[in-house]
């Protein structure tokens, strides 16, 4: 199950990416924009992206269409990445990979290098993820030299996020997204290793390169204008976007988020994986990020009670397994501590070990919980609208709820949302500092990283990858 944690983060990237776009796929959300004559024979499409939902079939990153017989995509088919030409109803390219996508925790850089006017086959389509060429491939149908592709079309619209009026919506995060007209670039000028992590591949100032006639650079860091094209030409138009859709999540700093390859049952998640819908019986999931050490700080907005069972709190990764398997309840045994949003009889109580404490504080909808974790110490702390329960001071590390959390293994994050024989919709979303819901105030750590609610504890962190490397 993909995880991250602090031996594969990078503290110190060098060239620091703000901002991404959130695109939720319930939404419908997508960019468009209707490009002038442009150079058809050759452009590069450089793009980074954390995919949300894996649930559906197609997802498209861009698209032009104008018909089922002239078209252009780049696409995850499910879990593979697909780029398709179609033209007078010929399919003169398609390149299915034979790399699957399915890791939701993790950013990927993709280039797609295309040059017709290559006299050998193999040099007119390079596709590139995360700084190696790809080699592989379930099918490559390469061009024909000199071949135009529907792409820069002059008066065509040009698609991000969608397929035209065929309803595939993209789920999950962009970032970086680079349209270059007129040149065939490589991965090596949008990105580089890391000199003190080779693995890790990571962003570098794109702003040097020849953009051409169409180009664009959408960097995402207008949340009032997420399609600004900062290379100074005509803006994207958004649809069904918002300013809550400008993330910080980043392939620069990368924030945890709930985990679609980890829940027992979840019925729904959407909005980058941090909106919690349950429709049915069972229900819970886990955190993308787990932490060793370091001190904590998340939040968590409720939406929509039902008379059953919502808990928020933390495991431990022994208690994983269990929690793959079954439709587990944060604190029904020895391995979790969470807090009751709602039940039958506990809302507003802590639990641990299958018991609930005495009352503290309840909650209702709109209600916001934070949860603090010193995991040096061993120590969770509960709040409810900016107050500590019990009386808690997680700074000065007093009045915790519980105490006793191992301190010599990871911990994660974790949500149960079980609807059982209630009835209605339970909602929450999770804020682990890339709110998915507007901020009212806005307050970040002591790093300068997350956007929460409400104050963050002295010497607690949001979960990111800066800060895990720093402290987790």
């Amino acid at each position: 199950m993909p995880l991250i944690l602090g031996t594969n983060s990078i503290k110190d990237t060098g060239y620091d990416v703000a901002n991404s776009c959130r695109f939720n796929d319930g939404d419908e959300a997508e960019m468009t924009k209707s490009f002038g004559s442009g150079n058809q024979k050759k452009f590069t499409v450089s793009f980074w992206v954390k995919r949300g939902s894996l649930a559906e079939t197609d997802f498209h990153i861009l698209n032009t269409r104008a018909s089922d017989n002239d078209r252009f995509h780049i696409l995850f088919y499910q879990n593979d990445l697909w780029v398709i030409n179609v033209s007078s109803g010929s399919t003169t390219l398609k390149f299915i990979t034979d790399r699957k996508f399915r890791d939701p925790s993790a950013w990927y850089h993709i280039v797609v290098s295309i040059d017709t006017t290559q006299a050998v086959e193999g040099n007119r389509v390079k596709i590139y993820v995360n700084g190696t060429q790809e080699t592989s491939f379930s099918t490559s149908t390469y061009p024909s030299q000199n071949d135009d592709m529907y792409v820069n079309n002059n008066g065509v619209t040009h698609y991000i996020g969608s397929n035209y009026s065929y309803n595939y919506f993209f789920d999950g995060y962009l970032a970086e997204f680079v349209f270059i007209d007129g040149t065939a670039y490589a991965a090596s000028d949008f990105g580089e290793y890391d000199e003190d992590s080779p693995q890790i591949w990571k962003p570098i100032d794109v702003s040097g390169l020849t953009f051409g006639t169409n180009g664009t650079y959408l960097d995402f860091e207008a949340s009032g204008n997420l399609g600004n094209d900062a290379n100074g030409g005509t803006d994207w138009t958004e649809v069904n976007l918002a300013a809550t859709d400008q993330a910080t999540d980043t392939p620069t700093n990368n924030f945890a988020t709930l985990n679609p390859l980890a829940p027992a049952n979840i019925s729904s998640a959407s909005e980058g994986n941090l909106k919690i819908v349950q429709s049915s019986s069972g229900g819970s999931a886990i955190s993308t990020i787990g932490f060793g050490s370091g001190k904590w700080y998340w939040e968590i907005e409720i939406d929509s009670q039902v008379t059953y069972t919502q808990l928020a709190g933390v495991i431990k990764e022994s208690q994983m397994e269990a929690a793959l398997l079954t439709s587990f309840n944060v604190g029904a045994n020895s391995g979790g501590w969470s807090y009751f949003l709602q039940s039958n009889t506990d809302n507003g109580k802590a639990f641990h070990n299958n018991s609930a404490s005495s009352v503290y504080t309840t909650v209702s909808d709109g209600d916001i919980l934070s949860i603090a974790v010193d995991a040096d110490n061993g120590k969770i702390y509960f709040g409810v609208n900016g107050t500590w329960v019990n009386s808690g001071d997680p700074a000065a590390g007093s009045n915790e709820v519980y105490s006793g959390l191992p301190t010599d293994e990871i911990i994660f994050p974790a949500i149960t949302n079980y609807l059982g024989t209630g009835s209605g919709t339970p909602t929450m979303l999770m804020n682990f500092g890339n709110p998915p819901f507007s901020i009212s105030s806005g307050n970040a750590d002591a790093n300068g990283y997350g956007n929460f609610e409400y104050a963050v504890p002295n010497s607690y962190y949001s979960l990111c990858t800066k800060n895990l490397a720093e402290f987790g």
